[in-house]
């Protein structure tokens, strides 16, 4: 399907290609989008099948293709997944494309929507290896979909770079395929739980609530190991299904156990109706740090300034970080890449003058990380591409970017914790990224009903 003036909010199920000729026009526009119909693999520029990378008579591409959820529970996520790839792609195309052995390459987007279903994940990543031929694969958002779909790459010997999925049980299985780009869900916490031991109150009571999946799963028990260590009182511990939307009975439990903190979550629906009935149920919290939801504009659309101001998330990147090829040359890495500011200019230009929040810039920092890494190897082989991995140690405008050589897993990229602040997002902790004081204890921030 030709999508030449079409933007990233795409419903049905499809396929798009993404070439250099293409100059993408303000997403407002592209929104107007069909849904529907057979998906199909066209090149945008002339509307023919693709080619394989390097095919004789035909422009030299490398086809990376991925499932993104345009519909469904990820489908928020997932748009701006698609945002962030076609940013990454255009930045590289528009660079001079991709160097291997002497030879240029543009790099080409395949996707499907894969309607946030591990089904579809499972048939349309071997629809990608088998029918579309692509070179390299991008992986779903979210860590359920992301290990549906790495044995699908293990099975066909395919390099699948993970922009989403978090979860360390991903990199504890022994796959030989895979990459990580963003940080561990090990490590989503750990920031919140630093800045709760920097304020020194000695009446903290943890409450951990959080959605009974493999990413929220791995980032709870690894936050709760590590705040037993730094000596903080968890006083209440659930899960609950996905799906749920009723936390009433939940929070009543913890509420009696005097929990003052409420840390956990999950996704974005889940996360803004735990915060949105924690607050109409008149749980006196004096901090609250979740997964996903507050990092993204539409948690405050939703919920207004009495609920969403002051509420905490982790994120694995937010634009008053600015990581530059004078940090990278001062703290031993190699830059690649548009610089921040370049990166958002090029972020808004294709996506409707909205900023990128770190769902987009993840999924493009997977796509620079795989270009790097197929420059390093000098080749389109998957084995010599994973191996180009475990020696390459770069930054991008994302922050710097190496992994675990036995795992794949990443080892370098920190993250940062944002917070709700009269309407914008400000980064509180570590101190020397932070760009606005914390509100702490949160003043006054449940209801009074």
């Amino acid at each position: 399907m030709d999508w030449r003036g079409r933007g990233c909010a795409v419903s049905g199920r499809l396929v798009g290609v993404i070439v250099v000729a293409i100059i993408v026009v303000a997403a407002a526009a592209l929104l107007a989008t069909k849904g529907g119909g057979r998906p199909t693999t066209t090149t945008a520029s002339a509307g023919k099948t693709a080619s394989p990378a390097g095919a004789v008579g035909a422009e030299a591409v490398i086809k990376v293709g991925g499932t993104v959820s345009l519909q469904g529970k990820f489908a928020h996520e997932g748009k701006l997944a698609l945002c962030g790839f076609r940013t990454a792609i255009e930045w590289i195309n528009g660079h001079g494309g991709v160097r291997v052995a002497g030879k240029t390459y543009k790099l080409k987007l395949v996707y499907y929507d894969d309607k946030s279903s591990k089904d579809e994940v499972q048939k349309l990543y071997t629809k990608l290896i088998t029918q579309d031929k692509v070179d390299f694969l991008l992986a779903p958002y979210s860590s359920s979909l992301t290990l549906a779909a790495v044995p699908i790459a293990e099975n066909y010997h395919k390099l699948i770079i993970s922009h989403g999925g978090a979860s360390d049980a991903i990199f504890a299985k022994g796959y030989k395929y895979i990459v990580q780009a963003l940080s561990p869900a090990s490590k989503y916490l750990t920031s919140a739980i630093d800045f709760l031991v920097s304020t020194g109150d000695k009446d903290i009571k943890i409450a951990f609530i959080y959605e009974d999946s493999a990413f929220s799963k791995s980032v709870a028990k690894a936050a709760i190991e590590y705040a037993k260590k730094k000596g903080l009182n968890i006083v209440f511990e659930q899960t609950y299904p996905k799906g749920t939307t009723d936390f009433a009975e939940i929070i009543a439990s913890a509420k009696k156990t005097g929990a003052n903190v409420l840390l956990g979550g999950g996704h974005f629906q889940d996360g803004l109706q735990l915060v949105k009935q924690a607050h109409d149920l008149g749980w006196r919290l004096k901090f609250i740090s979740i997964l996903v939801a507050p990092t993204l504009p539409d948690f405050y659309k939703s919920l207004g300034p009495n609920i969403a101001n002051g509420v905490s998330a982790p994120a694995q990147w937010e634009y008053g970080v600015k990581y530059s090829p004078e940090v990278a040359e001062k703290e031993g890495y190699e830059w690649y890449g548009p610089t921040n500011d370049e990166y958002i200019s090029l972020y808004k230009k294709l996506c409707g003058n909205t900023m990128p929040d770190y769902h987009a810039a993840e999924a493009s920092a997977a796509v620079l990380y795989l270009a790097k890494a197929i420059e390093k190897a000098g080749s389109l082989d998957a084995d010599k591409v994973r191996s180009a991995f475990n020696g390459l140690k770069i930054m991008t405008f994302f922050g710097p970017m190496q992994v675990d050589p036995a795992t794949g897993k990443q080892i370098a990229h920190p993250m940062v914790l944002v917070q709700w602040q009269n309407g914008e997002k400000k980064i509180i902790w570590p101190k020397a990224a932070a760009t606005a004081k914390p509100l702490y204890p949160l003043p006054n921030w449940w209801s009074e009903k």
